[in-house]
């Protein structure tokens, strides 16, 4: 769930909360238990509501065949997994992937790897590993500047608790040295950043995510073109230490506006991928 979703859904519960206060004023009897049973009822559909945004409304719609149209000539399939366009009895099925790079993500893990060797192997490993793609793909970085303090505090938060669970970890007397390696290896990475922040860096948000395109005389072509695309680059990216996954749902719709407007903001632009994975 989004920031939106969240003020919504607390400004909804607010509002039954503030009744609940009223419920003295039923008076005693049959009218306070029914106003009582009201609000439950009303609380229960506002948390269906929102995870029926999410789990159930994907599903309802590609059971009974609901199609979405994105803009002029364009519609989102009723699996809500690809955007189809018709020009001239051509088929055009647009499908998205999101990029997760680990060795970005993680690697403060090895700061003291040879950084400038893998920068420089970096052009050789991605020209193999898609020398096997014949057909075109977009490959998308989104990036944008964090707060810094923010981010500090957001690593402290971060690392107080690792050092909770490492101390709770050695109270218990149970020897799991996977677990306290684990442990150890996370708190390494934080401090990690957290020293290159007081050195100066600046931390940075990065979202890549990977368009490409599938043809064909029908609709069923076209997306049968677009699942065994996005297939082979799931197979040649994962070469580069790349974790991919299919965008599916509202998501995609976001995704798709991306060719016309931009996220403003690191919230924003996040928000786009909560539901994946």
């Amino acid at each position: 769930m989004d920031s939106t979703g969240i003020i919504y859904l607390l400004f909804s519960l607010i509002i039954v909360i503030v009744t609940f206060s009223m419920l003295p004023y039923f008076g005693p009897g049959i009218y306070r238990i029914i106003a009582v049973a009201i609000l439950i009822l009303t609380v229960i559909a506002i948390l269906m509501l929102n995870w029926i945004d999410f789990m159930v409304f994907p599903a309802v719609s590609k059971a009974i065949g609901i199609t979405f149209q994105p803009m002029k000539d364009y519609k989102i399939i009723k699996s809500q997994d690809a955007i189809v366009k018709n020009v001239g009895g051509i088929y055009y099925a647009i499908g998205y992937l999101t990029a997760n790079l680990f060795a970005y993500t993680f690697k403060a893990e090895n700061p003291d790897e040879d950084v400038d060797s893998r920068i420089a192997a970096a052009p050789d490993k991605w020209e193999r590993a898609i020398s096997g793609i014949d057909f075109s793909f977009k490959f998308h970085v989104l990036s944008c500047g964090r707060d810094v303090q923010k981010v500090r505090d957001s690593l402290e938060g971060k690392r107080g608790y690792i050092e909770f669970q490492m101390a709770r970890l050695q109270q218990s007397g149970k020897q799991n040295d996977t677990a306290m390696e684990d442990l150890q290896r996370k708190q390494n990475m934080i401090q990690t950043q957290m020293d290159r922040i007081s050195q100066g860096e600046k931390p940075i948000a990065t979202i890549m995510y990977i368009e490409t395109v599938g043809v064909g005389v029908t609709e069923r072509a076209a997306i049968d073109n677009l699942s065994a695309q996005m297939a082979r680059l799931q197979v040649a990216l994962s070469a580069l230490d790349v974790q991919i996954i299919k965008v599916v749902g509202r998501e995609l719709y976001s995704i798709f506006n991306f060719n016309f407007s931009l996220p403003t903001s690191y919230s924003e632009m996040a928000s786009n991928f909560d539901s994946q994975g």
